[in-house]
């Protein structure tokens, strides 16, 4: 373990929110193993991780407002499937699409 990773430079501010990201690949790898041990749900879920550590925080973080209630209309929500097609982050945009049909459904979109 690097010397940089210590509980004294996380306390002093000396780590940064990078220095702390998950890697795509062992996320990917963890969804073998789940998938191997009877947690389809759960693979899928480590999946999903692996594609949004590739996305810029700030891109993460306006994806999960905007899957909120009553935040986006339905146009808002296939350009964010759009995008997140266009960058890879095929089952993302899968959950985006699942999203947009339900809140159309129940009346939650804006």
């Amino acid at each position: 373990m690097s010397e940089k990773f210590t509980v004294e430079a996380a306390v002093d501010g000396k780590l940064e929110l990078a220095d702390l990201r998950m890697d795509p690949a062992v996320l990917a790898h963890q969804a073998v193993i789940a998938e191997e041990n009877g947690n389809p749900q759960l693979a899928e879920n480590f999946l999903r991780a692996a594609e949004l550590a590739t996305i810029d925080d700030e891109d993460v973080m306006n994806l999960y407002e905007a899957l909120r209630p009553h935040r986006s209309t339905a146009e808002d929500l296939a350009a964010l499937r759009a995008s997140l097609e266009g960058r890879g982050a095929t089952r993302c945009a899968e959950l985006v699409r699942q999203a947009a049909d339900v809140y159309a459904r129940r009346g939650l979109l804006r």
